[in-house]
């Protein structure tokens, strides 16, 4: 699935990152709202992963999406 796909439909798709990345606030990700890098840049903050770690664990994501 491409990434604006994920992003224009970013409602529905919000639980589906609360589910993978627990650590992630309703407030955080309303305000990422569907933006790739800084959906990217809050993982790394509340994982404490390089920003290559990061990228990997969102493209694995994206592609297990419907």
């Amino acid at each position: 699935m491409n990434w604006d796909r994920i992003e224009g439909d970013w409602k529905q798709f919000k639980g589906n990152v609360k589910q993978q990345w627990g650590k992630l606030t309703d407030d955080q990700l309303d305000v990422i709202a569907g933006k790739r890098d800084q959906l990217a840049g809050q993982i790394q903050k509340a994982y404490g992963v390089s920003k290559d770690e990061a990228e990997k664990q969102l493209a694995s994501w994206q592609n297990t999406q419907k």
